[in-house]
């Protein structure tokens, strides 16, 4: 089986080709550097993306920004979004605190982009 995709790693987007057997992948074509081939591997298996999404603060209306510690598998983006909606964050909050951990049980957590005081 052969899978297209388009890297996203740079802005050349080389068109990538990638043979898998199964769940193995056992070539990857089209791409012009290393980057492309890892980015195809992984993402012809078990896609993952950086999560950034808002998040409410307790006794305020404004939210503010959020984002993943890490990719997380694509799979359970709207899963991960519906746990930070549930979630009221408590300030002052300052850039790169922790505000959920472990999200979804992915081994990653959420962390503040925004410096609330």
């Amino acid at each position: 089986m052969e899978k297209q995709l388009v890297c996203i790693n740079c802005p050349m987007g080389c068109r990538l080709i990638v043979s898998m057997e199964g769940d193995k992948v056992c070539s990857v074509a089209g791409n012009v550097c290393k980057r492309g081939e890892e980015y195809a591997r992984q993402e012809a298996v078990e896609p993952l993306r950086v999560l950034t999404s808002l998040m409410r603060i307790e006794g305020r209306e404004k939210p503010f920004s959020v984002k993943t510690s890490a990719p997380i598998p694509k799979r359970l983006m709207f899963d991960c979004v519906n746990e930070i909606f549930a979630h009221r964050a408590v300030a002052p909050i300052h850039v790169g605190d922790v505000i959920l951990a472990n999200v979804c049980g992915t081994g990653c957590d959420v962390i503040s982009t925004q410096e609330v005081l």
